[in-house]
């Protein structure tokens, strides 16, 4: 007696599976462009800290910058003074040399003048907008809406131009890196891999899913680019979930480790049949109308947790031996048993 189970193809969906640890797509160092004496620190600069765009983190003093600005705009008045008295005495040469009452060596020197004195009222505009914006750097605001990563400054600490006091990411999306084995890619119906990001219409779903706070988690998000090398070591791809919190029911934290479910290729004509069914070289035991086994060569297309998905070798109706038959032999009489699908799986 052996168990069996009634041929019954199919059309599925490919799945494809992976691991990976939520990253934030944009992560940014906050660095002052100017240097200065830190006044004032927002309560929001501390690490976890939320912040909204253009939400002011932190201040510098503005003392030396505001002297600067100041200058400069005392120099911008001279500058402008002085290209006007220019600008009046060439018209003035110019009409007398059209009466010819004076020279063409004293026009040209009047010209000369003018254009020189133009081009320091141009560089004193040009000293007077970069005190004005130096002294508006002063404020330090968030380029983006996220979190605070790191900060490493407080109130009375002198902060250099160009040195990072802080790291910013933003939250609005975040992203999961998933190895994916070379061989799995073709399961997905992903286009060429030259340029590495995929159009918004060949983006295949992806389920996230983790434990977190003693319950299972699930997100909804795209696969929206490979990484553009295959590691040499693992022959792994990289694939880059994406997922937005606008689309997010729960909050998705970053360093969560996360298991992914890749959504790939529907077929047709599958046939889904437990492992155990599988014999030495892709064979199956079918028995025939007379009840007497059967080897039968089949095309397996994938492996897939406890199934074997079988593309090709075996007719719809027919009966495939599940039991594990110890010395089996081509023309055994048998006497078959009918087995559901679930059935053959729970034992």
């Amino acid at each position: 007696t052996v168990r069996v189970q009634t041929v019954e193809s199919e059309s599925i969906e490919l799945k494809v599976h992976s691991q990976g640890s939520v990253v934030p797509s944009t992560i940014s160092q906050l660095i002052p462009e100017v240097s200065g004496r830190v006044v004032w620190t927002s309560p929001s600069l501390v690490a976890g800290g939320f912040f909204e765009e253009g939400q002011e983190l932190a201040r510098i003093d503005t003392l030396d910058h505001r002297n600067s600005r100041d200058r400069a705009k005392a120099a911008l008045k001279r500058a402008t003074a002085e290209v006007e008295h220019a600008r009046y005495e060439y018209s003035r040469m110019r009409s007398l040399a059209e009466r010819k009452l004076v020279s063409r060596s004293a026009l040209e020197n009047g010209l000369r003048a003018y254009r020189v004195t133009q081009a320091a009222f141009e560089d004193a505009q040009v000293s007077f907008d970069q005190a004005d914006e130096n002294l508006k750097r002063t404020t330090l605001r968030a380029p983006f809406t996220g979190l605070v990563r790191a900060e490493n400054i407080d109130i009375g600490q002198f902060a250099s131009r160009g040195q990072a006091i802080a790291t910013l990411y933003a939250n609005d999306v975040v992203e999961v890196r998933l190895p994916i084995a070379d061989r799995q890619l073709a399961f997905l119906n992903l286009p060429p891999l030259r340029n590495g990001n995929f159009p918004a219409s060949m983006q295949p779903n992806v389920k996230l899913s983790a434990e977190y706070g003693g319950q299972v988690r699930e997100w909804s998000g795209k696969i929206v680019r490979a990484e553009a090398e295959i590691d040499t070591s693992s022959r792994m791809v990289q694939l880059v979930a994406q997922v937005k919190s606008s689309e997010m029911s729960q909050e998705l934290s970053v360093g969560l480790f996360v298991t992914a479910e890749i959504s790939g290729l529907a077929v047709d004509n599958i046939i889904s049949l437990p492992r155990s069914a599988m014999r030495n070289d892709d064979n199956v035991l079918v028995v025939d109308a007379d009840n007497r086994l059967r080897f039968r060569k089949v095309q397996p297309l994938r492996h897939y947790k406890d199934m074997v998905l079988v593309a090709d070798g075996l007719e719809a109706g027919e009966l495939v031996c599940l039991s594990a038959v110890q010395t089996a032999i081509d023309g055994m009489a048998v006497r078959p048993v009918t087995q559901n699908l679930s059935a053959a799986l729970r034992n």
